[in-house]
């Protein structure tokens, strides 16, 4: 059994190496305490045992502990082609086996490493075992979980930035893979504070992996959440918006129907 409280304090005095007094880094703190609990919420919606259960929730602890020293490099989140967050984790608990702090049992490492790794690529690689896959899958499902969370409680929160969004108009690239049901894949200069941003953010729901989540962004109701905190100005985009949300929304009722 991993000794899940021993992990949250031994990563919160690792963070606080790191200027909190900073919000974006505070930010990934909470972010990772936060996945913690929505790893543990699918995990148990999937009816794993006790000990995977355990195993997802540390995984969704660890998943950003490469931000940090990201951001520490870089004094940014962005230009992941530079210095990918994910790869950096598995560095990071590699150093000095810094990941012996968390977890004694050996045979959960390699897991735990590929589940990082994987958390941020547009999508999972080749070649995984079913448990591989498996907690690699939970660990995507639960970090779309507090992104759409994020959504709607922390993301667009100035003046100009939630203006940005109101009064930008939809790409073509974006709108056809939106129609198209799929996780619309950056092209590396899309901006968050316009509409763009916002329908990258809610493609996330396209690539999710499991049933139970896609129950939980439904009984969340994050879809209509996010979508209602924004009055555009444009008419055009406005109607596009209005199409674009009941596409996703049907993709969900649909989902959810399959067995």
């Amino acid at each position: 059994m991993i000794n899940l409280e021993k992990c949250k304090e031994e990563f919160i005095k690792y963070t606080e190496t790191f200027d909190l007094e900073n919000p974006g880094i505070k930010r990934k703190q909470l972010h990772s305490l936060r996945v913690m609990e929505e790893s543990k919420k699918v995990a148990e919606a999937l009816k794993l045992s006790r000990e995977k259960v355990e195993l997802a929730e540390l995984i969704g602890l660890l998943h950003d502990i490469g931000r940090f020293e990201q951001y520490n490099r870089g004094n940014t989140y962005l230009n992941e082609m530079l210095l990918d967050h994910a790869n950096l984790g598995v560095e990071v608990l590699l150093k000095d086996d810094y990941i012996k702090k968390y977890i004694d049992d050996g045979k959960y490492i390699p897991i735990i490493f590929t589940a990082i790794k994987n958390h941020n690529k547009f999508k999972i690689e080749d070649g995984l075992d079913e448990e591989e896959l498996l907690f690699a899958k939970i660990i995507r499902d639960a970090d779309k979980l507090d992104i759409l969370y994020e959504g709607v409680e922390i993301y667009w929160n100035t003046e100009k930035e939630k203006t940005g969004v109101e009064n930008s108009k939809i790409s073509v690239k974006i709108e056809q893979q939106f129609k198209n049901e799929r996780q619309v894949k950056k092209y590396g200069n899309e901006r968050n504070d316009t509409v763009d941003g916002l329908l990258i953010l809610l493609s996330y729901i396209y690539d999710i992996n499991f049933k139970e989540t896609l129950g939980i962004i439904n009984e969340e109701d994050y879809v209509n959440k996010i979508l209602n905190r924004f009055d555009f100005k444009d008419e055009e985009t406005k109607e596009k918006i209005e199409k674009l949300k009941n596409i996703l929304l049907k993709f969900i009722r649909l989902s959810l129907r399959k067995k």
